[in-house]
């Protein structure tokens, strides 16, 4: 994995940001739908989650995360996709890609590694997350 979810986990964690799993126990990992870290909260009625949102935002508190898995049908084998990942990181080092160039090397390789299947997996989770976003948007508008 790119991103260090232990880290990121604890660090929204002390900042006091909920995060909240849609219809799962787990933090979604991108393109896998497990990643083992286990939440504490849970949601599958997005009202909930934007009545907390809701009462985040009246109290002036920090926002929320909502852990959105991709789709079943997309999700992908997470072995082989991590190796790939490892291979990207370690080729990226070695030619010396830094900074704003780092994410698009990663994606690039990993997407010629899996013969495009990552690909196809950012965007059926960029739809379903605005799929998602959408149902948020209107359950929080419901509540205005």
């Amino acid at each position: 994995s790119i991103l260090d979810l232990d880290l990121t986990l604890e660090y929204l964690e002390t900042q006091g940001v909920p995060v909240i799993g849609w219809q799962t126990d787990e933090f979604p990992a991108f393109y896998v739908r497990h990643s083992g870290r286990l939440l504490s909260h849970r949601a599958d009625n997005v009202d909930i989650i934007a009545a907390i949102a809701r009462t985040q935002w009246e109290c002036h508190l920090h926002g929320l995360v909502v852990g959105c898995p991709i789709p079943e049908q997309y999700a992908m084998d997470p072995a082989p996709l991590e190796a790939a990942t490892r291979e990207a990181l370690r080729l990226a080092r070695e030619q010396g890609i830094r900074g704003a160039a780092t994410t698009p090397f990663l994606l690039a390789h990993v997407a010629k590694v899996t013969a495009g299947e990552s690909v196809e997996a950012n965007k059926a989770l960029l739809i379903n997350n605005a799929l998602w976003a959408a149902r948020f948007a209107r359950a929080y508008y419901a509540l205005l």
